[in-house]
């Protein structure tokens, strides 16, 4: 039998969900949501538009053309499904893998915005079911592919950016941009521990293609802020590339892969996601003349 799971990840002023589900006695979730989730940091006004973007040119140029090829990337992604691959980890003291355990997916990522907010939906059709050990505790993770909503138009006001130089990378010259979030400001992420939310203060770094404004890597991070939940840290970094799409000629820009790690007192996971394969929907019109009876 297929098990086939579709699950919604944003709407509006309900976050849900990206799950990362531990045992059964702890149950952790991440949420992901395209609607006002408040963080709170600090009780603070929130900042304009202008205030909250303080990256100079060039560096502005290229986050204004990632802001619009964000935006596209959430049109294109409901035309698209493609092969899901998930490596779930348990990472020793010695940074190496202790454990590590495999499953398939057939993925696609949904985006709506009828109802005049972004809503965002996965669904996933099992392939390949990870051999389950009832003796070990792993990390289920969900959702990651769609960090980019912290470069959303709607979450301009809740992060500042700045300059962090450049990189070459594969001969490219990208333009390297940090982001914090603004006090007071609205997160795309939160964390939901035994019923309760608490809004994720993310932190980390774009590389985005100045030419195109495409975003090729995010690292986003959570320190120690949350070790009054047992929580050393949680870190992800997804990676984005172009898909070419032939007859007609098309390329997609999308996610080739997110790794997350997520570190208490005495475990440490990481769960590896790759995406492949990409296929994309088309749609044929075929127009006939009905010719009339007597």
């Amino acid at each position: 039998m297929r098990n086939c799971r579709h699950q919604q990840l944003f709407a509006a002023r309900r976050p849900s969900i990206m799950c990362l589900h531990f045992s059964a006695t702890l149950f952790l979730v991440l949420l992901l949501s395209a609607s006002a989730v408040q963080a709170q940091l600090q009780s603070a006004s929130l900042s304009t538009s202008t205030d909250a973007v303080t990256a100079p040119a060039p560096a502005m140029d290229a986050l204004l053309l990632a802001r619009k090829s964000v935006e596209k990337f959430f049109e294109q992604s409901s035309n698209v499904v493609c092969t899901e691959s998930v490596s779930q980890l348990t990472i020793g003291k010695n940074g190496k893998p202790e454990y590590r355990e495999e499953s398939r997916f057939v993925y696609q990522l949904q985006a709506s915005t009828t109802t005049g907010s972004l809503k965002l939906a996965e669904s996933r059709e099992t392939r390949k079911a990870a051999f389950r050990d009832a003796g070990r505790t792993l990390l289920i993770t969900n959702g990651f592919a769609s960090m980019l909503l912290i470069v959303h138009p709607e979450y301009e006001t809740s992060y500042t950016f700045e300059r962090a130089g450049e990189e070459n990378v594969d001969g490219k010259p990208l333009t390297k941009i940090n982001f914090r979030p603004v006090a007071g400001g609205s997160s795309p992420a939160a964390l939901q521990l035994r019923g309760q939310n608490y809004p994720l203060p993310l932190s980390g770094t774009l590389w985005i293609d100045p030419q195109n404004g495409a975003i090729t890597k995010l690292i986003a991070a959570v320190d120690s802020s949350l070790s009054d939940l047992g929580l050393q840290g949680m870190r992800s970094e997804i990676h984005y590339a172009t898909v070419q799409f032939h007859d007609p000629e098309e390329s997609y820009w999308m996610p080739v892969s997110a790794t997350i790690d997520v570190e208490t007192p005495r475990q440490h996971w990481r769960n590896v996601h790759r995406f492949t394969a990409y296929k994309r929907f088309t749609a044929t019109m075929r127009i006939e003349n009905a010719e009339g009876k007597p």
